[in-house]
């Protein structure tokens, strides 16, 4: 009996013991630390390589970073701004419990940003985050952003001003990508179109020149016509209804847009013309609504311009903790297609 009893005592202490490191092991599982003792992980994304990575390494616990950050959007009513502006206030909510947050929606007009930057420059803001309208409309403001002690991060375009950081895809390389997809597609001989986004963004500029880039010396690739549509679906949908009728059937072998939301209306209006089959679609941004597209066929491909969320709320972390970044940061930016659809499925917004 007492052997029984000693033995029962042995397996009780030796399960004690194994669960206590089972839960050491959990608990070292869970709380990873990325920037001080008992941080939380930051995931940084897919489109986050090595050097992406390590610039934005946190050296600070998160949890132990305090100040307020302004962040200026473009505008709401892009999907791309929707999703930069909450993806944004989620990573900030999960990650850094003492930065107040300040969102404004500039409403794709230089003038309302201008003025949401002023009213931040008020609130006291010590990292201001800019989703520039225009790269040269907004200098000023930027320029009074810094005079007043506020570190500018510049995201997703480009600002004509000296910031701490900048960061984003490369649109030169995007638009150049996309560009050399749709010489391929066409074995080098065709007649293009192209919708461009807002005259005066900075994508929309690095977008077509990388584009130009790609077609310069292809002698059989030929812009028939170029007009901008802004970044709009009922535009886009707009500009190529006029286009078809512009040029008749077969007269269009490819059209080229700066953005998935553009592309939407374009083929909305290529579908209503019966020439779904006729012509191929090479678009830029990688929205889920595009990816669709891909899989039903009606668009050839899209290459990606990822979310900077929640890249640009850790640089804000950085930049308050007086941790370095270097002056511009890159994100990666994939051409998908069929062909490698699965593996960016449900990767971007």
């Amino acid at each position: 009996m007492r052997s029984i009893k000693m033995f029962s005592l042995i397996i009780t202490a030796i399960s004690v013991l194994l669960m206590t490191a089972c839960g050491n092991n959990s608990a070292e599982k869970t709380d990873k630390v990325a920037g001080g003792e008992g941080a939380k992980e930051i995931e940084l994304g897919p489109y986050c390589g090595p050097k992406c990575q390590e610039a934005l390494k946190l050296e600070t616990d998160p949890a132990s970073i305090k100040g307020k950050v302004g962040f200026a959007v473009a505008s709401t009513t892009f999907p791309y701004g929707v999703a930069l502006k909450n993806q944004t206030e989620e990573a900030a909510k999960k990650y850094f419990p003492n930065i107040e947050l300040l969102i404004g929606d500039g409403q794709n007009d230089p003038i309302v940003q201008t003025r949401i930057v002023d009213d931040f420059i008020s609130k006291g803001i010590d990292v201001l985050i800019i989703n520039a309208v225009e790269k040269d409309a907004l200098a000023p403001a930027v320029k009074r952003a810094t005079k007043a002690g506020i570190k500018v991060i510049s995201i997703d375009r480009t600002v004509s001003a000296p910031v701490l950081t900048t960061i984003k895809a490369d649109d030169y390389e995007i638009g150049f990508a996309a560009g050399k997809d749709l010489v391929s597609r066409l074995k080098g001989k065709g007649n293009v179109v192209e919708l461009q986004g807002s005259p005066s963004a900075s994508p929309t500029i690095d977008r077509h020149k990388g584009f130009m880039d790609a077609i310069k010396g292809e002698e059989g690739i030929k812009v028939i016509a170029s007009q901008n549509a802004n970044y709009d679906q009922a535009q886009g949908l707009k500009v190529m209804e006029d286009m078809l009728q512009r040029f008749p059937k077969g007269e269009i072998d490819a059209v080229f847009t700066h953005a998935d939301i553009m592309t939407l209306g374009a083929i909305q209006a290529i579908k209503a013309a019966g020439r779904e089959g006729e012509i191929k679609v090479i678009s830029i941004d990688g929205q889920e609504a595009a990816f669709d597209e891909i899989e039903k066929g009606s668009i050839t491909s899209t290459t990606v311009y990822p979310v900077i969320a929640p890249m640009n709320i850790v640089a804000a972390a950085k930049a308050l903790a007086g941790e370095k970044m270097p002056e511009f940061i890159k994100l990666d930016s994939p051409v998908v297609s069929k062909e490698n659809l699965f593996q960016y499925k449900g990767t971007t917004y």
